[in-house]
């Protein structure tokens, strides 16, 4: 494969702007295209080739690493603000959990043996797990978000979208970059990454990266901080360009983060203690260590080989591992009420051949074979000094396993009709199988899961050894599935204009089912038994247009989701203890759409502009009560949640010219409308709420220094991104929410050698 369409493609990704986001000037070699009024062209990968966005009938939009240092993005959760109808947050109670929805589609459990409704992908290699999924901003190409069920040109299926993280291609130019930040809460971070040619067709390359941060708030009862930030994440790459039709690259990447547990806010004065809200919503109070732990780690291997100018080949080899060490206060009051310690751990091996084919005139087609292996395990505990406390308390381990092989066959191709009209095809096929194990033993007295007793602590043998015969067996038993599912895909183009294009679009999506890894059967006897797929169907109407001689550029959507059998974790306060299952809500609706914009008003000054509006209502759901089998009809009762139904996202980007350089000033607002927590409305739901950023950076002419100052919500706004809704529970009740980041300023100098 030869090198110089690397190069090309990737000159032409660092000069790309976004739809969502400004079209930046960022090195002198850049400068005198910005004498031109119309737009960068933006190319993107989404369908498995390079293409302009303009031309991919598919929602999808795209953030260069040049338009995220201009606005000093840190992690992938930043995105949020300026993609239509998403939610990309932390997930309660962590520092490196994500919870991602698109178009009302996700998964708000982040609880291991629970597959994301959102597909996040580092270089072509899915990530089965949303520990560590909040990836950091660094050594990166760009990142791709597609909106609407994938399957037929990706690996693995995912139902709502995928998020895909590209990380900086190796050129064999020698390249080293450093920066340095500081900001508010004692923020102190550094990033370097580096490449190099040891021979004409060999290349290595590594980055590194710690993130620092004091607590935006404290555990006021032991004066450690709360909401800190503790992170090293390093990446090393090679490439070896075995001949002009071939090349093979190797990426290892790990991620510590050692970040204190996250404490909860009260919402409500403790009956217990009497401790009422404090006035900070980033204080708490705990009756656990504060140690925490999230390690992720992976290796890819990926092979390609043009093999004529019509055929093309490429593998992917992958494997991935986690592990996560926790402790999480329930009850936020400082006193031992409801404490769970839990443990994740999970492995998985892909493997994937594609095969791509043109006929260089009318018709291109990309097929493939996947095939994924995975264990994901777990364990936390519900440890309870104060209840029943004459018998000095009470412990409930809940932990286990589930093993998932998951083959798919895919195939899409696209044939030209005409100068006008193209016709692309696809399909998917996917067959899951899972079996899981399960254990909920009741313990009196109070012990630890996750204190280092207990060998392999989601080992039920293991655990009784360490622990002796529980008190009560709640759960102990091994169960499964298989399904699986054809998922086809047809879209039509229309090129109406040189600058306007129309697309329809029919995609299925599928997700597959699984098992209750919290299942209580003495609660509810039949909670061994899987829950059934999700499936959705939707159909996209688009726009893709530039306009006014190339200085807009307006895209836009119309989507319509059957969805089915929607897998939604319920839990509820019993008075034996806390029920939880996993319901399949019937049926539901999913309809909105979506606008994005960017305009060149001047040569120097971008408008931006994103619109979100979606209509998301459960048409069906009936729901049973465990502990009694009584039925009720929720179909009104319950709300879609972590979907607000508009989301706006306006900006813009001056740039001004110096003897010494640029400065290129931005700033936008992001608004989100009121969002429901859960499928019953709670005191957690979260009303609408705006965020405003502004940056100014600096870039010598050399190219070499740049300088950014950046502001995040300025105004200070508290917004809830999570929480635990649970009313008298144990003694007390644990109603707490977890918030977004206050008001931040910080400052990055960056140098490239």
């Amino acid at each position: 494969m030869s090198q110089p369409k690397f190069r090309h493609s990737l000159l032409a990704l660092a000069v790309a702007s976004v739809v969502s986001m400004p079209a930046y000037a960022q090195q002198e070699a850049q400068s005198e295209e910005n004498e031109a009024k119309a737009l960068e062209r933006i190319e993107v990968t989404a369908r498995r080739k390079t293409e302009s966005l303009q031309e991919v009938p598919v929602s999808v939009s795209s953030f260069s690493a040049g338009d995220l240092a201009d606005v000093g993005v840190e992690d992938i959760t930043e995105l949020q603000q300026r993609i239509p109808n998403a939610t990309i947050q932390v997930s309660r109670g962590t520092n490196s959990t994500l919870t991602a929805y698109i178009r009302g589609v996700g998964q708000q459990d982040p609880l291991w043996g629970f597959e994301p409704g959102v597909g996040v992908y580092i270089d072509d290699v899915y990530m089965a797990r949303p520990q560590g999924a909040v990836l950091e901003v660094f050594d990166l190409e760009r990142i791709e978000v597609l909106r609407g069920p994938q399957g037929t040109l990706y690996g693995k299926n995912t139902i709502g979208g995928a998020l895909k993280y590209v990380t900086k291609e190796l050129t064999g130019y020698d390249e080293l970059s450093i920066q340095g930040t500081v900001g508010s809460y004692n923020q102190r971070d550094i990033k370097i990454s580096g490449q190099t040619a040891i021979s004409d067709n060999l290349y290595v390359g590594a980055a590194v990266a710690s993130l620092q941060r004091d607590g935006f708030g404290e555990y006021v009862n032991t004066g450690e901080d709360n909401y800190n930030k503790d992170l090293l994440t390093y990446r090393i790459s090679a490439k070896w360009l075995i001949n002009s039709d071939m090349d093979l690259k190797f990426s290892y990447d790990k991620t510590e983060d050692d970040s204190n547990a996250k404490g909860a806010y009260r919402l409500q004065t403790s009956a217990v203690t009497g401790q009422e809200p404090y006035d900070d919503v980033y204080n708490s109070n705990t009756a656990m260590p504060v140690d925490n732990l999230v390690e992720t780690e992976g290796w890819s291997l990926i092979y390609n080989w043009d093999v004529n100018a019509n055929w093309g080949f490429k593998s992917v080899t992958a494997s991935r591992e986690g592990y996560t060490n926790t402790n999480i206060d329930f009850n936020s009051t400082g006193e031992p009420i409801f404490m769970v310690p839990a443990i994740y751990e999970d492995e998985q091996f892909t493997q994937e051949f594609q095969l791509s084919y043109t006929n260089n005139r009318d018709f291109d087609f990309v097929g493939g074979v996947y095939f994924y292996d995975g264990e994901a395990c777990g364990v936390f505990g519900t440890v309870l000094p104060m209840y029943l406390a004459a018998f000095g308390g009470v412990t409930v381990d809940n932990g286990g396993c589930v093993d998932t092989d998951s083959l798919a066959f895919y195939g899409q191709g696209t044939y030209q009709v005409n100068d006008d009209w193209s016709l692309t095809l696809g399909g998917r096929y996917t067959k899951d199988e899972k079996e899981a194990d399960v254990f909920r033993y009741t313990y009196l007295g109070v012990h630890y899961i996750n204190d280092g007793s207990v060998g392999t602590p989601y080992d039920p043998a293991q655990v009784r050894a360490a622990y002796g015969d529980p008190f009560a067996v709640n759960s102990e038993f091994t169960s499964g599935g298989d399904w699986s599912r054809f998922s086809p895909h047809v879209a039509v183009n229309f090129q109406a204009t040189d600058d306007v294009m129309l697309y329809a679009s029919y995609s299925n999506g599928f997700k597959s089912g699984g098992v209750d890894m919290r299942a209580d059967k003495s609660l509810n006897p039949t909670i061994d038994e899987p829950y059934d797929p999700e499936i959705v169907d939707t159909f996209e109407f688009g726009l893709k247009s530039e306009l006014l001689d190339g200085r807009m550029r307006l895209n836009s959507a119309v989507f319509f989701s059957d969805y089915t059998d929607m897998q939604v974790t319920v839990q509820r306060v019993v008075e034996a203890g806390i029920s939880s299952q996993v319901l399949n809500a019937g049926e539901s609706t999913v309809k909105g759409f979506e606008v994005e914009t960017v305009f060149a008003a001047t040569d120097s000054l971008n408008f931006t502009a994103m619109l979100g509006y979606i209509d998301a209502e459960f048409d069906a759901v009936v729901y049973t009560e465990p502990a009694t089998g009584e039925t009720t009809d929720v179909t009104d009762a319950w709300s879609f949640q972590n979907t607000p139904e508009l989301t706006y996202n306006i900006g813009f980007n001056q740039t001004f010219d110096l003897e010494s350089g640029q400065i290129v000033w931005s700033g936008n607002y992001a608004y989100r409308d009121d969002v429901q927590m859960f499928e019953a409305a709670s005191p957690l739901d979260q009303d609408s709420y705006g965020l405003l950023n502004t940056s100014v950076v600096w870039y010598s002419n050399s190219g070499q220094w740049s300088v950014g100052l950046h502001g995040k919500n300025l105004t200070d706004e508290e917004y809830r991104v999570g929480g635990y809704n649970f009313g008298p529970t144990f003694g007390d009740d644990a109603i707490v929410g977890y918030y977004g980041d206050p008001r931040t300023v910080s400052l990055s100098v960056g140098y490239k050698f």
